[in-house]
């Protein structure tokens, strides 16, 4: 009875926190989504768009970290940031987690072609102002449904019942300095940034650079970010459950983690993706390459993506998981700030093919970094001699 009861209630939470996610996604990229038909009614240049963007990013990852601290000390519920993490075994986390990611980018693929039919028939300012709407509805039924822990509705915790399952109970508890001075901590944050950065430049520029540099319509715009987060669902997907795969077959250890062969290959695979975008798409590309480009890159970027806020959680001393993945996005919203403002001042004076190498190269550097870093110690905060 208790097993069933526990089944419908994950259900029920992760139903709930995957269709908020969707519409917060969708309500925050729709400025992005509707920037065609904005650019077309009020004459604004790439500076303005990037103040824009940059002010969208700044101000989320202000909020982002702010709540993220916040979850270590108060409830997850009203926060929305570690309900997943309370509700599933360590074991599926990384798919579970992955599963949830997936909500931007179907939020991210159905978006763009959404918005651009909504276009036709109403203003930009009505569709920010539907979306917005929506979302505040949304909330009050997710605030209803959500939980924060098993034990609010008489169920024991998944924690606690795997601890007493391996016989007692020990704490792996840090403080706040030993957590801050973790240099895999900040290997993740630099990490994350750059990822993140070069994905919401793609995803905010994307469509403007197919579209002013290499002579595509605005429809073939609005579909390759559409092909682009499609790939995002599947790479994220697949990321959390081969990582999760490893995990199960090597064990968490001290020096190095089984997911980063996954977070190497697919950063790489972005680094490459975005090499053939730059270099192979002109006015005469088929179609179907721009799209299987999108596809590609999306599928090597959102993979990482989900499993930076896997790692941060589950290498992060307990008293300190949130605070953890607080630092870590913080500094992906930062990646996400930078690729407003400046990227687009760059694209200015410089041009979007200018641009758009600048990313690449960025992108490539770090993972060769990552890859010759990815051995050092990845358990953060106090790590006692026993477990060295």
């Amino acid at each position: 009875m208790a097993t069933a009861a526990l089944g419908y209630y994950r259900g029920s939470i992760f139903l709930a926190m995957f269709v908020g996610y969707t519409l917060y996604c969708f309500n925050r990229k729709t400025f992005s989504f509707v920037m065609p038909s904005l650019m077309q009614e009020i004459e604004l240049d790439k500076d303005d768009l990037g103040m824009i963007t940059s002010s969208q990013s700044l101000a989320y990852a202000i909020s982002k970290f702010i709540s993220g601290v916040l979850s270590d000390q108060m409830s997850a519920r009203w926060l929305f940031s570690t309900g997943l993490f309370m509700w599933f075994d360590p074991s599926e986390f990384g798919t579970r987690w992955a599963i949830l990611s997936c909500s931007m980018n179907l939020a991210g693929s159905l978006g763009p072609i959404i918005a651009t039919v909504l276009a036709q028939s109403y203003s930009w300012r009505t569709i920010l102002s539907a979306s917005g709407i929506i979302c505040v509805v949304v909330s009050f039924v997710c605030l209803l449904v959500i939980k924060n822990e098993p034990k609010d509705v008489g169920l024991p915790n998944i924690e606690t019942a795997a601890k007493k399952s391996k016989g007692g109970s020990s704490s792996d508890e840090s403080t706040l300095s030993e957590f801050l001075l973790s240099p895999y901590l900040w290997l993740l944050s630099v990490s994350y940034l750059v990822v993140f950065g070069v994905k919401t430049a793609s995803t905010d520029w994307g469509q403007l650079f197919l579209i002013q540099d290499k002579g595509q319509s605005t429809l073939m715009g609005s579909s390759y970010i559409s092909a682009l987060e499609a790939g995002g669902l599947l790479g994220s997907l697949a990321a959390g459950y081969l990582s999760d795969k490893a995990v199960a077959k090597q064990g968490m250890r001290i020096y190095g983690n089984p997911r980063h062969l996954i977070l190497i290959c697919m950063m790489a695979g972005m680094f490459v993706s975005m090499y053939l975008f730059r270099v192979t798409v002109t006015p005469e590309s088929p179609k179907v390459w721009i799209l299987c480009l999108g596809a590609a890159f999306g599928f090597s970027t959102y993979g990482p993506i989900a499993l930076f806020g896997v790692i941060a959680n589950e290498s992060a001393p307990s008293n300190y998981c949130g605070t953890s993945h607080a630092i870590v996005a913080l500094m992906a919203n930062i990646g996400g700030f930078l690729s407003g403002l400046p990227f687009s001042t760059i694209a200015k004076h410089h041009g979007w093919e200018t641009a758009f190498w600048v990313a690449e190269i960025i992108c490539g550097v770090t993972t060769v970094g990552f890859f010759l870093l990815r051995n050092i110690q990845t358990k953060m905060g106090h790590v006692s001699k026993k477990a060295e």
